[in-house]
């Protein structure tokens, strides 16, 4: 393992690698739980431009349209610039936006402020923060995973309290205001995101959006399964404070049953990610994340009619469990299928296909409940739709992407990289060339030499199983 350890563009599995997990973490948080945290500036924003709550509701539905929605045009800015240069413009971008916000006069300003600008410069530090994890950690890939997606429900729970404290205190602009100057610490994370030494260049046959991947078995059936499990994935902790009040819940106790999730959540995804790091789980972390959203279903299904207030806890320690493994799983099998030098397109590709499910789930929930005045009936499509991705990408992986067992194929079979690989130059100053460490699957055109590289480096790291779904081996 010493001589893959010191190869040019390996991962590295710790030293700095920490630091980028560290940024990684730091950047997830502020992506996922931003959106939501603005929530309490809503009543004051209500207030002063005399709107109603739907409203001032958009600015948040904006934010994560942008996360979702600007996949593809993250992706073609890392392939042409790297990945630290981006985030830098990103992080910039998300802090003028909320002080600008501060400033605005108007709702469609705001709109165009916190939602767009702010939506657009944390889509930007996402990315690429995911790609950097994924290059700078191999074998302890899937624990590193889990810690950074772990930043989502920390920062949720730091995020809204202190967005309270600073609506008393300075009123909405002054939060905003420095909001936005928190929102900076996204280039201190930026800044980490030191490119590994890169091995030989290649500047021509660059594709910045590596729509080959849609010839890949494997990432069309997570992508169609990740679109099924969005559709309901979200429905259950939106609605539920509205259930239990329903239910007859105070109103403050209805509201900490989002803190027990979120609690729960923070414990689960680290614990997923060392789960799905051990030697006889890697392998098949694609039918552990399949277990995780049948588990998240069932939590869903035989939890509508809990009415109680005990039940409802027992509902959030399960959902809030089943929640956190699919958060901790979700990017690892992403670049288990795809490997690295096709992940930053695929990523790209896959929130586009979550940003259309997110439009369509949550609003449809939503009117449903208006029409039929029963969350019940919510609970119970939600866990179908959530189910039905869990079979469908169990049952996909094991039919249609399992192949029998046998010689090892060629490195270069039909996930290699090709001159897909190229979509991440090696020369670019922010996203190293790594050939595909995590499937340690070297391009075309230098077969001869790095085949036997990638031979040397399968075994040490995961005990010779280190196919991706899309070349079977599971």
């Amino acid at each position: 393992g010493g001589n893959a350890a010191v190869r040019a563009g390996a991962a590295p599995d710790g030293g700095w690698g920490w630091a980028v997990l560290l940024g990684c973490f730091v950047v997830t948080g502020f992506s996922y739980a931003f959106p939501k945290a603005v929530s309490v500036y809503f009543k004051a924003l209500m207030r002063d431009f005399g709107v109603g709550y739907s409203d001032t509701a958009w600015i948040s539905s904006i934010m994560l349209a942008m996360l979702y929605g600007t996949g593809p045009v993250s992706s073609i800015l890392v392939n042409q610039f790297g990945c630290r240069p981006v985030m830098l413009a990103g992080g910039l971008l998300a802090s003028a936006g909320m002080v600008l916000a501060s400033f605005t006069r108007s709702l469609v300003e705001l709109y165009l402020t916190a939602g767009v600008l702010t939506g657009l410069g944390m889509a930007l530090n996402f990315q690429p923060s995911l790609i950097m994890l994924g290059l700078y950690f191999d074998r302890r890939r899937p624990l590193a995973n889990g810690l950074a997606a772990a930043g989502s429900p920390v920062f949720l729970s730091a995020l809204s309290p202190l967005g309270q404290v600073l609506l008393e205190r300075f009123g909405w602009r002054g939060g905003f205001l420095l909001m936005g100057g928190l929102l900076l610490n996204c280039c201190t994370c930026g800044a980490v995101m030191r490119p590994l030494p890169g091995g030989r260049r290649r500047g021509r046959g660059k594709r910045l959006l590596d729509l080959s991947v849609f010839t890949d078995r494997g990432f069309v059936v997570y992508a169609v399964a990740k679109f099924i499990l969005v559709l309901g994935l979200f429905v259950p902790t939106i609605m539920l404070v509205n259930y239990a009040k329903d239910a007859g819940v105070p109103d403050a106790e209805a509201a900490f049953l989002l803190s027990v999730i979120g609690f729960v959540d923070i414990v689960a995804r680290p614990a997923c990610g060392a789960l799905a790091g051990l030697a006889h789980v890697r392998p098949h972390v694609t039918y552990l994340f399949s277990l995780a959203m049948l588990a998240n279903g069932l939590t869903d299904v035989c939890s509508a009619r809990a009415r109680s207030y005990g039940a409802l806890v027992g509902f959030c320690v399960a959902f809030g469990l089943s929640y956190g493994m699919v958060g901790a799983l979700q990017f690892e099998v992403l670049m288990a299928t795809v490997g690295a030098h096709r992940f930053p397109s695929a990523l790209g590709l896959v929130l586009l296909v979550e940003a259309v499910a997110v439009l369509i789930g949550p609003p449809s929930a939503g009117r449903l409940v208006d029409a039929l005045k029963n969350y019940e009936i919510i609970f119970y499509l939600a866990g179908s739709e959530v189910l039905l991705s869990a079979l469908f990408l169990a049952t996909a992986t094991y039919c249609c992407l399992r192949k029998p067992r046998g010689p090892r194929p060629a490195p270069d079979g039909p996930s290699g990289a090709g001159d897909a690989g190229e979509a991440e130059s090696d020369g670019e100053p922010g996203c190293p060339p790594a050939a595909a460490q995590e499937n340690h699957v070297g391009p075309e055109r230098e077969q001869a030499e790095e085949e036997e590289e990638a031979e040397a480096e399968r075994k040490p790291v995961l005990g010779g199983s280190t196919e991706t779904m899309g070349k079977g081996a599971f």
